[in-house]
């Protein structure tokens, strides 16, 4: 019976022992993660209460890492076998021309932005007027109530037959135009239908057609739009021309420019 009762009378004790033991171990663990000694030597040499991550970086190496590497390469070489001058003097202008070739390509980019403005104010002087696209395809307005254009022709072709379709490829109208002289043949609709009526406003395409060694062939056709702007572009693109009806074409696609 005493046993029983001293083991019961001792449980509560241990209990309580091993609560002052974690009290105690917490504390420590506390005091010596938010205490210091006092002396900035020791203070500075003791491990961080928590671990630093590190930022991330584009896993490029730049000026400073390799500056940085050097020095570490220097730090830890044989001094018996130190690095030969003129190992480190090839690393050195190795790392100088990488370096100038990343500068030189910034420069030459920015170089493009510079003409590609420029150029797109040049451009400017073109809106209002017509430039001619390698396109059939055309817009009928009240601006522009009539299209104009160039059949390309590999040699002289008598009479060269014009046909005109809507945008749905329905003809509306058919002429034939003189190729007698042969390569670029201007050719023009007075945005009339085969009955002489007005046609609707929309795009419309001028399709041509001609004997070539005696054989009927389809030739290609350029038409003028009207330029109502230009935007600024990129560098991959340049000026862009804005046209009345047709949308946007680089300005380095335009055929040639006419008169207003």
């Amino acid at each position: 019976m005493s046993l029983i009762n001293s083991y019961s009378q001792s449980l509560p004790q241990t209990s309580s022992s091993v609560s002052n033991t974690s009290a105690v171990t917490k504390s420590s663990v506390q005091s010596t993660t938010t205490t210091t000694t006092g002396n900035s030597f020791l203070d500075s040499i003791r491990l961080p209460a928590e671990s630093s991550v590190p930022e991330a970086n584009d896993q490029l190496l730049k000026q400073e890492d390799f500056f940085a590497l050097l020095s570490q390469q220097l730090s830890m070489q044989d001094p018996f076998e130190p690095v030969d001058n003129d190992q480190m003097i090839a690393q050195m202008a190795s790392f100088s021309t990488v370096d100038g070739i990343s500068n030189l390509n910034d420069e030459i980019l920015n170089l493009n932005t510079v003409m590609s403005s420029s150029q797109a104010l040049q451009a400017s002087g073109l809106v209002g007027r017509k430039v001619l696209i390698p396109s059939d395809t055309g817009a009928i307005s009240a601006e522009s109530p009539t299209m104009n254009g160039v059949i390309s022709t590999p040699s002289a072709i008598d009479t060269i037959t014009v046909s005109v379709q809507d945008a749905s490829g329905q003809l509306i109208k058919t002429f034939s135009v003189d190729g007698s002289a042969g390569g670029n043949v201007d050719v023009s609709w007075d945005g009339l239908d085969k009955n002489g009526s007005p046609v609707k406003e929309g795009m419309y395409s001028i399709k041509a057609n001609g004997k070539v060694d005696g054989e009927a062939q389809d030739l290609a056709v350029s038409t003028y739009a009207h330029v109502t702007s230009v935007s600024l572009g990129t560098v991959a693109t340049g000026a862009i021309l804005n046209l009345r009806g047709v949308g946007g074409i680089k300005l380095s696609d335009v055929l040639a420019v006419s008169e207003t």
